[in-house]
């Protein structure tokens, strides 16, 4: 062995003793935590599955299967804040459903980079 060659060596043996060692942490993940996503799943399935959204869904030219495809893909701080948007709307009016599923369509649309209304979503490119 070369003189370089022995010193990169120890170079690099010494870098890899001095390197912290990363620890990994896991923890169980509770019922209630599972049965509110499930929840909160079940519930924007209900609401795309009724015929108004789903009549304003084919009219905006989008395929309501493909939506219901793509919301299962959602990750849970985009499901949570779909929520806090539904929990926030009055109850009782189906023009109120519509535009959330409006809203809805917009935010899936920004998800996978077709369009740019919300500038806090980030496409999945």
């Amino acid at each position: 062995m070369s003189t370089l060659q022995r010193s990169l060596a120890w170079l690099l043996s010494l870098l890899l003793t001095l390197t912290p060692v990363m620890t990994v942490q896991a923890a169980m993940i509770g019922t209630d935590t599972l049965l509110e996503s499930a929840q909160t799943h079940n519930s924007l399935q209900q609401i795309l599955g009724r015929e108004v959204a789903q009549q304003q869904l084919l009219a905006l030219g989008v395929d309501p299967e493909w939506v219901a495809k793509r919301t299962e893909n959602l990750s849970e701080s985009e499901l949570a804040r779909i929520n806090q948007g539904i929990e926030q709307l009055n109850a009782g009016g189906d023009v109120l459903g519509v535009l959330l599923v409006v809203l809805i369509v917009f935010v899936i649309t920004d998800v996978i980079g077709a369009t740019d209304i919300f500038p806090f979503i980030h496409p999945i490119n």
